[in-house]
């Protein structure tokens, strides 16, 4: 991509110089975080795990919303005809606007039949399933009801329970869940002890995907020391 190519570009989404000046200035930024975590990577390379950990990091580090950079990044997915990514900004920056629930289905690695199992009795979000599982008896009650393996069902409950924390969506909570992590256990560790630990996991077992960076765990941590237990294991 040319800055050229792209200012045209967002002229014939009859943007206003002001806007485009604001869009330049954000994707910038972006695609200096890319050049500092993912030095191998650029911008045009991003992947959903990136693009993920950029909008945790923007919110950890400025404290604010990530709503108007995920704006400006979408018109740089557009341009590159990245419909999927393109989409995933559009997602997260909807989320940051109006909360909307997080479908479980959208985690990476689940089994798909056993969501299926459960959206056929109307779970469909973290917050239906935790709802309705968030205890031992409550989830016995629900394995039996739909016919699911406890260590399935227990599965997609660590996962919801881990979203909860800032951030931590389809590839976070997958890494977290996989290398033994609930948010009560991640609130016992020392930061720079569980990054460590997780770049190790990591490097150990092949995750498709990087660990995250010291800020990132940090911020982990003290989110979960503050979240209210609300899943009984």
């Amino acid at each position: 991509m040319t800055e050229i190519e792209f200012r045209a570009f967002l002229i014939r989404q009859r943007r206003k110089p002001s806007a485009i000046d604001q869009i330049m200035e954000y994707l910038g930024a972006y695609q200096e975080f890319v050049s500092e975590f993912y030095p191998t990577r650029t911008a045009d390379q991003t992947n959903t795990e990136m693009l993920e950990s950029y909008v945790f990091w923007h919110e950890s580090e400025t404290g604010e919303s990530a709503s108007k950079p995920l704006w400006a990044i979408r018109y740089y997915f557009d341009f590159i005809a990245d419909k999927e990514l393109s989409d995933l900004a559009g997602q997260l920056r909807s989320e940051r606007i109006k909360r909307k629930p997080f479908y479980i289905r959208k985690f990476r690695d689940v089994n798909l039949e056993h969501v299926a199992q459960l959206e056929s009795i109307y779970i469909e979000n973290i917050d239906q399933l935790i709802d309705a599982a968030r205890t031992p008896r409550l989830r016995q009650e629900l394995a039996d009801q739909t016919g699911l393996p406890m260590a399935g069902l227990l599965e997609l409950i660590k996962l919801c329970d881990l979203a909860r924390l800032g951030g931590v969506r389809t590839v976070r909570a997958r890494l977290y869940y996989d290398a033994g992590l609930t948010p009560e256990l991640i609130a016992t560790w020392e930061p720079e002890a569980l990054h460590q630990m997780l770049v190790d996991w990591v490097a150990q077992n092949n995750f498709d995907g990087i660990a995250p960076t010291p800020k990132e765990v940090q911020n982990l941590v003290e989110d979960a020391q503050k979240l209210p237990k609300l899943v009984i294991y």
